[in-house]
């Protein structure tokens, strides 16, 4: 029953002080959540380089001491598909599910053709480099060779530094 009286006391021009403070919460908490979709996006391409790295290791030791490492190699390769794509297809259904709710986080670089939609750290770019590694690493499982498993592997890695390193 106050609030008349006190927006009568106010220039009835100006926004109430109480509702551009509720509306600052929001923004506050709108871009917290940006920054925290973020952290997550970062945190899946850590974890999944991660596992990629160790199968990397199998394979190579597979390599090395002359036995099959056709399924390490199958293995690595959809993990640098996985970083392609921000994650599996579990991930990509809840990317699907955001960008169907309206939710873009970066709305104006996927219109300049800079990321894919819904994505949020992997751009076009990073993914073409990523998906390229898998295809060439993927066909590796047939006739694996330890010196182009390198090259490859040295595309992935320097790939996934440059996005580790960016800051949001």
């Amino acid at each position: 029953t106050l609030a008349p009286v006190r927006a009568a006391q106010h220039d009835s021009a100006a926004t109430p002080e109480q509702l551009v403070a509720a509306y600052g919460s929001l923004a506050d908490t709108l871009l917290a959540a940006k920054k925290t979709e973020w952290n997550l996006v970062q945190s899946i391409l850590a974890t999944t380089y991660g596992h990629a790295e160790a199968t990397l290791a199998q394979a190579r030791e597979k390599l090395k001491s002359g036995k099959n490492a056709k399924t390490e190699i199958e293995k690595l390769a959809g993990l640098v598909s996985q970083l392609g794509n921000e994650g599996d297809a579990a991930v990509a259904g809840v990317r699907k599910r955001l960008v169907e709710a309206g939710h873009h986080h970066h709305a104006a670089a996927e219109q300049q053709g800079q990321y894919d939609e819904g994505f949020v750290v992997v751009t076009r770019a990073a993914k073409k480099v990523f998906m390229d590694a898998a295809g060439q690493i993927g066909k590796m499982a047939a006739s694996p060779d330890a010196g182009n498993l390198e090259t490859e592997w040295q595309k992935v890695q320097k790939q996934y530094q440059e996005l580790a390193a960016r800051q949001k």
